[in-house]
């Protein structure tokens, strides 16, 4: 008789030791897509052992992004590295950090859950991590769920969840769970050889915490040879086949195959004991990298923004690029501009001219923006396909208002509370809010578009969603004056009447979001708008090469 009733998950947990940045959430990633590539269903979720509740507040040059789910959780960055590879969505259930179990702790404390009980790091906030470790796992939806644990073995902060994974290993059984010890390998130029030793301390860390690592990934710029991964499968306690070499990769989207040639899937269902006969079909997922890899053009594209100097701040808009790029067959260069070092109008000019396409970035306060308005200003003025995301559409509504409608105070109240001309202002629902953690506009929103315009040529539909970060939006009292000055809303939330994509008919391609598109777009799915946008500026470049077509010829051109 077939059985019944909810499937019970397996659980791998994802830990790294020696230095941060190794890539745990590419491993974790890699294996998910390899195991969901055999029918099974897969998420992972994201520990991050820093107090902050959310990374919402956290400084971009710190932290990177902040990445926003469709539930309107703000979380750590590997989210969106999730979501692009296994296609599937995320939720405020995958990224938990010790300031929210604490504060999920403390206030069933103040509520007297406890009973007059001490309140300890064990049991209470381990039983915490676990209960949260668990959350996905229960629903019945997955098959398997990885955990990765953020920071080093060995950290302070780390500890309670290495403890909560020790704990679980022995509640959930020997074949329910698996520990994949993330390491480094270096090669010593001096010595000529590749060293263990960081590895072998690093698992010693981890054992002292009562885990021992099933599997051992090896971070190394050079091929592991057969002594060398003995010598850690004797050392560390696993066996050879256990021992897997990752090396450096060419792009991130390589690591599956990898992954799979070093049989990390096999080895994991093996020790989990399920039984999966179904090879790994990755056709779609070489079709993307053979793409990605064998370009037939090149475009170059300006990325207007106040973080460049950390990439990792506008992480999903380079990774859509990618996308946008391979099913465009072509190579997307971005240059990273620096918005502050074009308030210099001439400056702004020479540094733009050479670019087949502007993305004026999103962001927060007032640094910069002269810069992005005179970015926007150019890509206007000279019929370069233009893209602005959040506040780089706001900046758009703002230097349309002031060089084409002749409103020279036009501004946004967040750079400007007493503007007189608050083209763009705070939403209603934000007047009130002090508190700035989690407390914008976050998450999916629906928006109705217009059907005679770009962004129905873009979707192809009436009806998208979206998701959205943000507390200041498009001040409707402009409205009418700008769509008769010649910019047009094409996009409207349909529950609240805000504008959610303006676009400029007379320009080639001239298009500015409210929302964060960046935020939806996985190798299987490159997002619309990045895919049109790189589509456009490579038409920009193959025109500005033969310089056969006016401005006029090449907007009628893009619109047909």
């Amino acid at each position: 008789m077939a059985a019944t009733g909810q499937k019970s998950a397996k659980y791998i947990f994802v830990t790294g030791g020696v230095t941060s940045s190794l890539g745990k959430g590419i491993i974790a990633s890699s294996l998910a897509k390899l195991l969901q590539s055999r029918g099974l269903t897969v998420t992972i979720q994201k520990f991050d052992p820093y107090i902050n509740i959310d990374p919402g507040t956290l400084n971009p040059y710190e932290h990177g992004e902040c990445y926003v789910t469709d539930d309107g959780a703000e979380t750590d960055l590997d989210l969106g590295h999730y979501e692009r590879f296994l296609n599937r969505p995320t939720s405020q259930a995958n990224n938990i950090t010790t300031g929210r179990i604490y504060n999920n702790v403390i206030t069933r404390e103040r509520r007297g859950d406890f009973l007059g009980k001490t309140v300890q790091v064990v049991p209470h906030i381990t039983d915490e991590i676990k209960r949260n470790i668990r959350l996905l796992g229960d629903t019945g939806e997955y098959d398997i769920v990885i955990t990765e644990i953020g920071g080093c073995v060995g950290d302070i902060e780390s500890l309670p969840f290495v403890e909560a994974v020790r704990q679980l290993k022995f509640e959930l059984g020997e074949k329910d769970t698996l520990v994949i010890h993330l390491t480094l390998i270096p090669y010593l130029q001096s010595a000529g050889e590749l060293k263990t030793k960081p590895t072998q301390h690093s698992v010693r860390q981890l054992l002292e915490t009562g885990v021992q690592p099933d599997i051992i990934v090896c971070r190394t710029e050079h091929p592991l040879p057969p002594e060398i991964r003995r010598k850690i499968a004797l050392f560390c306690n696993v066996q050879v086949n256990s021992v897997i070499e990752a090396i450096d990769a060419e792009t991130i989207y390589d690591v599956p195959l990898l992954m799979r040639k070093e049989k990390l899937d096999q080895r994991a269902l093996y020790m989990l004991d399920l039984y999966n006969d179904q090879d790994a079909d990755l056709d779609a997922w070489k079709g993307f990298l053979g793409r990605l890899k064998n370009p037939t053009d090149t475009v170059t594209i300006g990325l207007v923004g106040k973080y460049v100097e950390l990439h990792d701040a506008y992480k999903s808009i380079a990774e859509s690029f990618i996308h946008a790029g391979a099913a465009n067959e072509c190579k997307v260069k971005i240059e990273w501009i620096q918005s502050e070092t074009l308030v210099d109008v001439d400056y702004c000019a020479h540094t733009l001219s050479q670019l087949d396409g502007i993305l004026v970035a999103p962001g927060f306060g007032e640094r910069g923006i002269e810069g992005k308005i005179n970015a926007v200003r150019y890509a206007r003025e000279n019929g370069v396909p233009f893209f602005g995301i959040c506040l780089g559409m706001q900046m758009a509504v703002i230097e349309y208002a002031r060089h084409v409608l002749h409103i020279e105070d036009a501004h946004s109240s967040e750079m400007e509370p007493e503007t007189k001309n608050p083209v763009i202002g705070l939403m209603e629902d934000q007047k009130d809010v002090t508190n700035k953690g989690g407390t914008m506009r976050l998450g999916a929103y629906d928006c109705k578009i217009k059907k005679d315009s770009l962004a129905y040529r873009v979707y192809g539909k009436t009806l998208i969603s979206e998701r959205h970060r943000h507390r200041y939006e498009f001040n409707n009292a402009y409205l009418d004056a700008l769509e008769k000055g010649g910019m047009r809303a094409s996009g409207i939330n349909p529950d609240t009447g805000l504008v959610e994509i303006i676009e400029l008919p007379s320009h080639p391609w001239f298009m500015g979001v409210q929302f964060h598109p960046e935020l939806k777009s996985t190798v299987m799915s490159p997002q619309p708008i990045f895919v049109h946008f790189v589509r456009a500026a490579l038409a920009h470049a193959q025109n500005r090469r033969s310089g056969s077509m006016t401005l006029a010829e090449e907007t009628e051109t893009l619109s047909n």
